[in-house]
């Protein structure tokens, strides 16, 4: 993991929005499906948390080269900027590990009190 990119955002609490349906074999299924059709794909995987998270480690999310996505990371609260690090590294082959978190100071003030992090690695697949 020596090529990784680390980024810090604040994150919000999670939403349910009935994603927590979705297996993480479903996730990796629909992975296998589009590369199978020939679309790049990136793999999003929740590799620690820490505190309140929003997704338990192992939790997956799986984009396409044109910003199609299937499953979740975060029940949406940063998946915006995991989804533009997945472009980025199908692109230039780069893997990034992602932090997201609150701390305790800035939570008021954005209106958040789940504190917590997550961090996400995200790579390329073929």
């Amino acid at each position: 993991m020596d090529q990784t990119t680390e980024r810090r955002h604040d994150c919000k609490p999670p939403s349910d929005d009935g994603d927590r349906a979705v297996s993480d074999r479903d996730i990796l299924l629909r992975a296998q499906e589009w590369i199978e059709q020939g679309r790049a794909v990136a793999l999003a995987t929740v590799v620690e948390t820490w505190g309140s998270a929003p997704r338990p480690v192992g939790s997956h999310l799986v984009i396409d080269k044109d910003g199609r996505f299937f499953g979740s990371v975060s029940g949406g609260c940063v998946e915006g900027d995991v989804i533009v690090a997945a472009l980025d590294a199908i692109e230039s082959g780069a893997p990034a590990l992602l932090d997201f978190g609150v701390s305790n100071e800035t939570a008021w003030r954005v209106g958040l009190s789940c504190g917590g992090r997550i961090r996400i690695f995200v790579e390329r697949i073929d």
